[in-house]
């Protein structure tokens, strides 16, 4: 029996445990938040230490809230999107669950999520979404159904209401009525809201009623979608909640790496938030514009750049601005999850050639930044602040990427075949088992979405670039501009770029055409390297050198810490990195959070 979402107009004002006690054993359990912004962390540890069990995790991503209840038993099933740690990898836990068979996962597509959550916070049986032309997901997800419009008899997904009994998230602030405020990008959270029993909230602070909107720029959950709130210090620690704290990813770097339980790990320190996290978030951009400006070895700040200024271009550099290359003025380039290759390139594009395109971040959360430096404590509070706008998945989704508005959202691929097809979701292995990615996140929609299709695998070889993916977890299944156009979308370039060429999408064959060659590589390198016989466009040229104030403004303003090299390294060398990169960014933040020095006053 369906019942009304509607909550009491005045919430509950608790403790943690209050909270904790609220969820019930066997239920759908939503989490709000996303990567390593927002998350209820303390919330999610005082569930799994009440041992709570049975638990049907949804959400658009797992991550770390899934790895926090998986390690405490808690979760019977999960139905997500997507599930990585971001720079730090593939989450464990999740992982060895899917890939023993201990974890039943039902892999959504976002929009397909986007609209479950929507029918059962508009009361509605169902609601229909574009198919993911190309792809496999359609069926991957069970409730979803290939139906034809009432109106039109066009081709539609349709799915049923998708109610959370429990969604838990945190905000930094409440008001004493009840009111809940979000800074920033809010992701699927007020999607979650509507369609969720019990909304369960933890803040930082408490403030009276009447005073939310004096920050400025907010989104505010009425009262009467919440059922209970605990302000709790630190509650989303180590991740950010924002305008208060920065993501502590020094910290999550030894929880991920240690041997200690991570229920221990993500308990805050005795003395709370640690001071520098809290001056990170009160650095303004143009505080790093000022160290992007000054070059290593110069009087005064300087961003710690792990390239030497002198070396030539490394490969990941050259991929970068081969990337960046693509943009225009023209262009809205989306970044999509644990994609740092792309984010920097949109940024460096941004930053010199193109200064009138639009760039978003965070899942399209940040609308039309800034090209703040990629400076890792900071980058989130930077684009926050210098946005247009902020929004969440299901607001863009509807207004920009259903609508065609988004030019690009170039993503990393572990699978590619000879038809530009990607699969994020598994790999086979011989012995028959599997190896579980992370999923495909939103990509199987905008692949026909984005008026241009963009891959890009950073350690080409023939088990990267393969005659046939497993599954096709996205795909560009409409390629020629009049089937596009029938659908509302506008034609571009599709491309896939590796460390070794730059291959097109041919609109009428469907398959991948070699159209230049990294420096260094010769057509023999390239067909040993590669799953499948190879086709060479008749110009076949290399891939241009970048310029050397492009370089230079890479190096020293947009990435000064290196993080695109993230996606180049093998795993066993990318605990190394991390660590050069983390003692470079906090010597930075610290460095920015104590002001300019007296050379420069």
């Amino acid at each position: 029996m369906v019942t009304s979402l509607v909550k009491p107009n005045r919430p509950v004002f608790t403790d943690l445990d209050g909270l904790a006690a609220r969820v019930g054993a066997g239920g759908r359990f939503g989490v709000g938040g996303h990567h390593f912004a927002r998350l209820p962390i303390a919330l999610l540890r005082a569930v799994a230490a009440r041992g709570v069990t049975g638990l049907r995790y949804t959400a658009w991503a797992g991550g770390l809230p899934l790895e926090i209840l998986l390690e405490a038993e808690a979760v019977a099933s999960a139905d997500l999107c997507f599930s990585s740690l971001d720079i730090f990898g593939l989450p464990p836990r999740f992982r060895a669950a899917v890939e023993s068979g201990a974890l039943p996962l039902e892999d959504w597509t976002a929009l397909a999520m986007i609209e479950a959550l929507r029918a059962a916070a508009t009361n509605m049986p169902s609601r229909s979404f574009q198919l993911p032309a190309g792809s496999a997901m359609m069926e991957r997800m069970p409730t979803a159904r290939r139906v034809a419009d009432p109106l039109t008899g066009a081709p539609v997904g349709a799915v049923p209401p998708l109610v959370l009994d429990t969604l838990v998230l945190h905000a930094p602030r409440a008001d004493e009525s009840g009111n809940v405020e979000i800074y920033g990008a809010r992701a699927l959270d007020l999607a979650m809201v509507g369609a969720a029993r019990t909304v369960l909230v933890t803040v930082d602070a408490i403030v009276p009623t009447g005073t939310l909107g004096a920050r400025g720029r907010q989104t505010v959950i009425l009262r009467n979608q919440v059922t209970a709130i605990a302000q709790h210090d630190g509650a989303a620690w180590p991740t950010s909640s924002l305008p208060h704290y920065v993501t502590d990813y020094a910290a999550l770097a030894a929880a991920f790496s240690g041997a200690a339980p991570l229920a221990d790990s993500l308990a805050l320190p005795e003395g709370g938030v640690p001071a520098h996290l809290v001056a990170a978030a009160a650095i303004p951009p143009e505080a790093a514009a000022i160290a992007g400006a000054l070059r290593p070895g110069a009087d005064g700040l300087a961003a710690p750049a792990i390239v030497p200024a002198a070396a030539p271009a490394s490969l990941d550099e050259i991929m970068v601005c081969r990337v960046a290359a693509e943009l225009d003025d023209d262009s809205f380039a989306s970044a999509g999850a644990v994609s740092p290759l792309a984010n920097v390139a949109y940024r460096l594009a941004k930053a010199t050639h193109a200064p009138g395109m639009i760039v978003a971040t965070l899942s399209c959360g940040h609308l039309d930044i800034a090209p703040s430096p990629m400076v890792l404590s900071l980058i989130e509070g930077f684009d926050a602040a210098t946005a247009a706008a902020h929004a969440g998945g299901d607001d863009t989704y509807a207004a920009l990427y259903q609508a065609g508005a988004v030019t690009h959202e170039i993503v990393g691929a572990a699978q590619v075949d000879r038809f530009g097809r990607v699969n994020t979701l598994s790999i086979r292995k011989k012995n028959g088992g599997q190896i579980r990615l992370p999923g495909q996140g939103g990509m199987a929609d905008v692949a026909n979405m984005h008026r241009d299709y963009g891959l890009y695998v950073t350690r080409h070889s023939p088990l990267s670039l393969v005659a046939e993916v497993d599954i096709a977890s996205s795909a560009r299944g409409l390629i020629r501009p009049e089937e596009r156009a029938a659908a509302g979308y506008r034609t571009g370039r599709a491309l896939v770029f590796t460390d070794l060429a730059v291959f097109r999408l041919d609109a009428g064959t469907g398959l991948l055409v070699v159209a230049e060659l990294m420096p260094g590589t010769t057509r023999e390198a390239l067909a040993a390297a590669t799953g499948f016989p190879l086709i060479f466009d008749e110009d076949v040229r290399p891939v241009a050198l970048p310029e050397p104030g492009t370089l230079e403004t890479l190096r020293h303003t947009i990435d000064p810490l290196g993080l695109r090299r993230l996606e180049f390294v093998a795993a066993r060398d990318r605990g190394a990195l991390i660590g050069a990169i983390l003692a470079a960014d906090r010597a930075l933040v610290d460095r920015l959070a104590a002001g300019p020095p007296h050379a420069q006053t």
